[in-house]
């Protein structure tokens, strides 16, 4: 069996494009969405993560504002940063870009932020509301990306069991609870394991879907996936590589050569889940302005 691609590229240009006309028709009704990305220091991984979220910002039509604080910034000024796009009435979304520097309190930040503009889907409430099954809730970016990947193979995901490999709570955990969730695309079985597992392959095995998302190149080979599995890779990890232009090359936490031996379906890193980030976070962006008084109050006069 050879595993069919699953274009994360195309099927976030698409999200995006339709992002673009929600946008559209807001900016119509004297609304525009607006994003607040705040980065803290010089990460160059970070720096270009934010670019490309600034340059979608702009391509959808979504007005993004950046803030850049040096690293030493402290802990009160950061908060204060948060608190005065909380009150901007022309930001709808607000991101952190994460990590940031270790003397600053990444929680107390999240935290900070209002659940209504936490369009990374980071906060407290968010989390706790879509655990309890609220279609309302943000949700985190990526998992939300993985679910509609999963969607649109057409893969029957009802009764499935799905095994997650990571337990974080950017991606794992998260997915973990969307993946259980009464609606399409879910009402799955889940187990999640983790580097720690034991017998990790034994786990996996079982996975009719299988999403990796641990952070360790090649941690799941060819032997570990299930025949017919799909499979979605999250990681993206810089392994050296001398033949490459930059010297390194970016691979996902799956054997993508091995796993296409037996996988139905596969998503490719780059190119499979990474783009679908930046369109759920778009899309989130988008569905927080529709609900600011100002849009609902005119798109009900136009509707009625």
């Amino acid at each position: 069996m050879t595993a069919q691609m699953i274009d994360g590229k195309r099927i976030a240009a698409d999200i995006r494009a339709e992002v673009a006309e929600r946008a559209r028709i807001l900016s119509e009704r004297g609304v525009r969405p607006g994003l607040g990305v705040v980065l803290v220091g010089d990460d160059p991984a970070s720096q270009v993560y934010v670019r490309m979220k600034t340059r979608a910002c702009e391509e959808a039509g979504i007005h993004a504002r950046d803030i850049k604080p040096p690293t030493d910034i402290g802990q009160p000024e950061l908060l204060a940063i948060v608190d005065e796009l909380n009150a901007d009435p022309a930001i709808h979304g607000i991101l952190v870009q994460l990590p940031l520097p270790g003397h600053l309190d990444e929680r107390e930040v999240t935290e900070r932020i209002d659940p209504s503009k936490d369009v990374d889907g980071f906060h407290p409430v968010n989390q706790g509301r879509m655990s309890q099954g609220d279609p309302d809730a943000f949700r985190p970016a990526t998992p939300a990306g993985v679910q509609e990947l999963i969607r649109r193979t057409g893969v029957e995901t009802s009764g499935a069991h799905v095994v997650i490999v990571g337990r974080s709570n950017i991606v794992g955990m998260p997915m973990s609870q969307i993946m259980l969730q009464k609606e399409p695309g879910a009402n799955a079985t889940v187990t999640v394991a983790h580097s720690r597992t034991a017998d990790l392959g034994a786990v996996t095995r079982q996975g009719e879907i299988l999403i990796v998302a641990v952070g360790r190149p090649g941690i799941v080979r060819g032997d570990m996936v299930r025949e017919g599995a799909l499979v979605i890779d999250v990681g993206v990890n810089r392994v050296d590589d001398p033949s490459a232009a930059r010297g390194y090359r970016l691979v996902g936490d799956v054997d993508f050569d091995e796993a296409s031996e037996r996988a139905s379906w596969i998503t490719p890193v780059p190119g499979g889940v990474g783009p679908m980030t930046i369109a759920m976070l778009l899309r989130n962006t988008v569905m927080s302005a529709e609900r600011t008084p100002s849009a609902a109050e005119v798109g009900a006069a136009a509707s009625g």
